[in-house]
């Protein structure tokens, strides 16, 4: 049967690859993004029945406001994919409140507000899947805070495994590393950001230039493999690391 899987932050970048990967596999995607405009266009790309809805992670009534539209169109869902972030490189000295508040809220509250609003809707057979980063391993120089709230969330997401097992719902964290694809040509940071972030990393002997890329696509065949994974085996985490060729 077919699937309903949640994805938020799916107006681009991974979400989008997933979202369009799950439609063509035959799964009902529904769509949650902040800018609304964004994944209004995938859905309208995708047709019926997908659904695109906005939603802030961060906002806790954002998020209540969209699973409620949610349940009202589907009596339970078969998978979340927490995949929303922010992703910015910042010294200790220079970075500012909102920065940080926007980091939080996004990438460790924002999981936690939509399981606990999507809980209701996985009992008894539902999937959760946070999207954490190989930058937890590798602590590169100012990723610190984006690093930090991807362990909390790996953290997280295997106490969530032990408690939510009752529910016959099981948790899956996915480590990624560098991705892009023919939409993605560059850093959105400043010039000089992205400098002095190449800069720090080449001095701890994390040489940017010379990392894999993967494309969003081949990635999204490891979800694919961990939806389809029999009931009766669980994955607890799983390791992605761009190849260089």
């Amino acid at each position: 049967m077919a699937k309903t899987i949640v994805i938020t932050g799916a107006g681009d970048g991974l979400g989008r690859a997933l979202a369009r990967r799950f439609a063509r596999d035959g799964e009902t995607v529904i769509l949650l993004g902040r800018t609304l405009s964004k994944v209004e266009a995938v859905a309208a790309e995708l047709g019926a029945p997908h659904l695109a809805l906005q939603c802030d992670v961060g906002d806790p009534n954002s998020v209540r406001t969209a699973f409620a539209a949610i349940a009202a169109q589907h009596g339970r869902i078969d998978v979340l994919i927490n995949n929303a972030a922010v992703y910015e490189p910042f010294t200790l000295a220079e970075v500012c409140d909102d920065q940080i508040v926007t980091s939080l809220m996004t990438n460790v509250a924002g999981p936690i507000h939509c399981a606990r609003e999507a809980l209701p809707l996985l009992r008894g057979g539902g999937h959760i899947i946070n999207v954490s980063s190989e930058s937890v391993a590798l602590k590169m120089p100012m990723l610190w805070m984006y690093a930090g709230g991807k362990a909390a969330l790996e953290l997280v997401s295997d106490m969530w495994s032990r408690e939510l097992e009752a529910d016959g719902i099981r948790v899956t964290t996915v480590q990624a590393g560098m991705m892009m694809d023919e939409t993605k040509t560059g850093s959105s940071w400043p010039i000089d950001v992205s400098m002095r972030f190449g800069q720090e990393n080449a001095k701890v002997g994390i040489n940017l230039r010379e990392r894999g890329i993967s494309h969003y696509n081949s990635v999204t065949d490891a979800f694919r493999a961990i939806l389809d994974m029999p009931a009766d085996l669980h994955m607890g985490i799983v390791a992605l690391n761009a190849r260089k060729r």
